[in-house]
């Protein structure tokens, strides 16, 4: 082979071999930079689901610790509107304040059976109203009346009124009329208006 000859050949694979390195170089950066791309959104997936293990670890935490919370809620707040064990409950601590009989109890007019019973449709929740700011959370007004007929001693009114007050069913009194007797001091007729709280 001449010299001539062996110097083309040597150029043009000098020049193949070239062609082949950029080629190369190329589709390596190519390849690089893809690669690079998915590793940044894997760190950021990566990044994303240490927060909500973070998140989730915390939420695990609250829960262990707020448990009892919901136990007691539970415990303290009815879960039924059994205006009979309610009414029980009124007459018993009515007896242990001396006062042997109340003239009524009454509860607010029951639209059951009717279409769109109860609070927000529902027709378990019949003569309950939702209680603000507490979701889930319901109301049921008792009225309480002892008439002048019945009149009762005022301290054993003050008696009853106190253990009302510390009932789990009939925690809150909304009202409260007192009407004292002008024949006979010291004794007092009353309406009673008491919220019964009930989280279904």
């Amino acid at each position: 082979m001449k010299a001539k000859q062996l110097y083309f050949v040597l150029t043009a694979v000098l020049v193949l071999l070239l062609a082949g390195f950029f080629g190369v170089a190329y589709g390596a950066n190519k390849f690089m930079g893809t690669q690079a791309t998915k590793l940044s959104k894997l760190r950021a997936d990566s990044d994303v689901l240490q927060t909500e293990q973070i998140t989730l670890d915390q939420n695990k935490r609250d829960i262990a610790k707020y448990s009892s919370l919901n136990s007691i809620a539970e415990t303290v707040v009815p879960q039924d509107k059994d205006q009979a064990e309610a009414v029980r409950e009124i007459v018993n601590l009515a007896a242990q304040s001396g006062i042997s009989k109340l003239s009524s109890i009454t509860f607010p007019t029951s639209t059951l059976g009717t279409v769109g019973a109860g609070a927000l449709g529902n027709p378990d929740l019949t003569q309950l109203t939702p209680v603000k700011g507490m979701a889930g959370v319901y109301e049921l007004q008792i009225t309480i009346a002892q008439t002048a007929n019945d009149e009762v001693p005022y301290n054993q009114f003050i008696t009853f009124l106190s253990k009302l007050e510390a009932n789990r069913r009939t925690a809150q009194v909304s009202s409260i009329s007192v009407q004292p007797d002008t024949q006979h001091a010291g004794q007092v007729s009353f309406n009673l208006v008491i919220n019964e709280f009930i989280k279904p």
